[in-house]
């Protein structure tokens, strides 16, 4: 059979060539041109084509037999966490992509993973085939023995190749017929028949489908590892993405123990689920209590903190949220975020100085979120404006308080979803009082959720009831201040 040739297509215009130029002659797009195998079929191969058509499934009502309830079959990882955010197991036949910053703990994931797959078909006689085409036999071998993984039925039921040929590990896999097979990872995956080096965008793509084509055929389950670009996304073509069935990112800092692993794409399950783990010397382990894994406990209170109950999906989640606010050194005051959107945080800066009486104007402005969590619901908009009013006040808020609400541009508040949800969780972990917009507060079961709920109506009257305001001797209201170097700043409130 004829070795088959490829052309560089246009992703813009569909026009081929034969060899690669940087602007396309047919539609003048720059840069699109991508290597693509071209297979022309024989007079046999169309025949059959054609038979095969008129022998295909012809299209059936919707009110055809039921669906089952249960949904397609899944295959248990032995990781709770995991499980969670596939939607229960990995779908037979399923091709899943895991991305996240090098160092994350990826590989590591998935061989903890590969290992509790072999656990439950390793009784039945299955076995788990791991393909690494960044790592040897025997440095696979290494990182197995510091997991724990090495010895036992997962030392027997895990199988390792060191390949980068999509093709032969795609003839290693038809014959051993594994439940799973672990790619680690794309990038470094190749097919013989494209000329392009691995990683580029042509022999990403290819090997993507070759697997997916594998996957669907054979009714194994495929996991693939993606790399990720400097700006945090998959890196490869975006059809990647659209190829597999499930996209996963394993998110956290490197020098922090706790990671967070999220859905953005899951045809066979929810991509609200988040899945909390926590590295350790054996590897990542399941936090048994997420809410606080984010919390820090202090000896004294500190101006500028208050902890926020956040929602991944239908998880709550508590964090700290900090500000801090000092006078600017240079012309251009510094806004910086971490863990925070900084438009979020521009939004805020300004809604404070013109609806709060909160000048920030000429002050450098830092945001962050305690344990290197990332979080981009608008709930956080109230705990926010409110670190950043004690920090620029130097007044604590009460320990034991919550808040949660979005700000709008006017100063208003408004509700967020899952907000009896998030009031539950706070008070199980023992915190006494929490600042709610009044709008969308669960009327009737406010008092069955132990906590003082507090509600406001807008930024302003949050910040004085969260630092505390006295009666001026005129009548007037004004801050309640300490007296310290902040006596000496003007009033808060106008």
């Amino acid at each position: 059979m004829a070795r088959p040739q490829s052309r560089f297509v246009c992703q813009s215009c569909g026009e081929s060539y034969l060899r690669w130029e940087g602007q396309c002659r047919s539609c003048g797009s720059w840069n699109s041109l991508v290597e693509t195998i071209v297979h022309e079929p024989s007079p046999s191969a169309r025949a059959t084509a054609r038979v095969r058509a008129a022998a295909a499934s012809q299209p059936e009502p919707l009110a055809g037999p039921a669906v089952e309830a249960a949904g397609p079959p899944r295959l248990s990882v032995g990781i709770g966490e995991l499980d969670r955010v596939l939607g229960g197991g990995l779908v037979a036949g399923s091709l899943v992509l895991i991305g996240g910053e090098p160092g994350i703990g990826k590989s590591t994931l998935l061989l903890q993973a590969a290992a509790g797959v072999a656990r439950e078909v390793a009784a039945s006689g299955g076995h788990v085939l791991v393909a690494s085409g960044e790592e040897s036999i025997a440095q696979v071998r290494l990182r197995a023995t510091r997991l724990g993984l090495a010895t036992g039925p997962t030392g027997e039921a895990v199988h390792v190749v060191a390949e980068a040929d999509v093709g032969r590990i795609v003839e290693l896999a038809t014959a051993s017929s594994p439940a799973l097979l672990v790619v680690d990872s794309i990038q470094t995956m190749s097919v013989e028949e494209l000329d392009g080096p691995p990683g580029s965008v042509g022999q990403v793509r290819e090997s993507a489908l070759r697997l997916l084509e594998l996957a669907k055929r054979s009714g194994m389950a495929v996991v693939l590892v993606g790399h990720v670009t400097k700006d945090g996304t998959l890196a490869g073509p975006k059809a990647l993405e659209h190829l597999v069935d499930a996209v996963l990112n394993l998110e956290g800092e490197r020098y922090a123990s706790v990671r967070l692993l999220r859905a953005t794409k899951n045809r066979f399950g929810s991509t609200e689920e988040v899945g909390v783990f926590e590295m350790g010397e054996t590897g990542l382990a399941e936090v048994v209590d997420p809410a606080r894994a984010f919390l820090v406990e202090h000896d004294v209170d500190a101006p500028g903190s208050i902890v926020a109950p956040t929602l991944e999906g239908t998880r709550p989640l508590l964090v700290e949220v900090q500000g801090l606010v000092t006078p600017a050194g240079y012309a251009a005051p510094a806004r910086r975020a971490a863990g925070i959107d900084p438009n979020r945080l521009a939004l805020l800066i300004a809604v404070l100085g013109r609806r709060a009486g909160i000048g920030l104007g000429n002050q450098d402005v830092y945001a962050n979120l305690a344990g290197g969590l990332s979080v981009a619901e608008p709930g956080l908009d109230l705990p926010l404006a409110l670190a950043l009013a004690s920090s620029l006040r130097d007044r604590p808020i009460a320990r034991g308080t919550v808040a949660v609400g979005e700000v709008g541009l006017l100063g208003e508040l408004r509700a967020v979803s899952g907000l009896e949800r998030r009031l539950r969780e706070a008070a199980r972990l023992g915190f006494r009082r929490a600042f709610v917009p009044r709008t969308g507060l669960p009327s009737g079961r406010v008092d069955a959720i132990g906590l003082d709920v507090v509600a406001v109506g807008s930024v302003r009257e949050a910040i004085e009831r969260a630092l505390g305001v006295d009666d001026d001797a005129d009548g007037s209201r004004v801050p309640r201040r300490r007296r310290s170097m902040a006596d000496a700043r003007p009033p808060m409130l106008g």
